[in-house]
């Protein structure tokens, strides 16, 4: 659709319009490597969550986004366990201009997906033995804005050479 025929959907009234396909769990997983004896040990844990999200266009007006959390426990340098779910869920989005879709895929998409990982990751981590986790909330803004920071000088330091 052309930037004009895009602003003439939206003067007739045809915004933008985004839907909810579907919300599923793509991958899960749970390690516990050094069971049963790292229920024995004393000290503080360490406890490293990495984020990443992907996502793929399946037509013209649909996106699978993929929000992946991975926790890692160790206790006196010992991994205590490994949680992992990649939580996706499936868009319809029609009539967005292409910066506002681009947001919405990077912002408000994972934003919707996090209260499933966060309740998936801490029913692992309470079934595999280990002190309930709750995650804290994520500023997805902040993290799509530093996303782009980071693309443009990359872009710009691929250009000067």
């Amino acid at each position: 659709m052309t930037e004009e025929n895009k602003q003439a959907a939206n003067a007739q009234g045809h915004g933008p319009k985004m839907a909810f396909q579907k919300i599923y769990i793509k991958d899960v997983s749970f390690e516990a490597p050094n069971a049963p004896r790292v229920f024995q040990e004393q000290g503080q844990p360490n406890i490293k969550l990495n984020l990443n999200q992907k996502v793929d266009k399946l037509d013209d007006n649909t996106y699978e986004v993929t929000l992946t959390a991975t926790v890692t426990c160790e206790v006196n340098e010992k991994t205590a366990y490994l949680a992992e779910v990649a939580q996706a869920g499936i868009f319809s989005m029609e009539n967005f201009e292409e910066q506002a879709l681009h947001q919405t895929l990077g912002i408000y998409c994972p934003n919707v997906l996090f209260p499933y990982v966060r309740q998936e990751i801490s029913n692992l981590i309470t079934a595999g033995g280990f002190q309930p986790l709750l995650l804290q909330p994520v500023n997805f803004e902040q993290m799509y804005q530093q996303q782009m920071q980071q693309a443009q000088q990359q872009a710009a330091s691929e250009t000067k050479q």
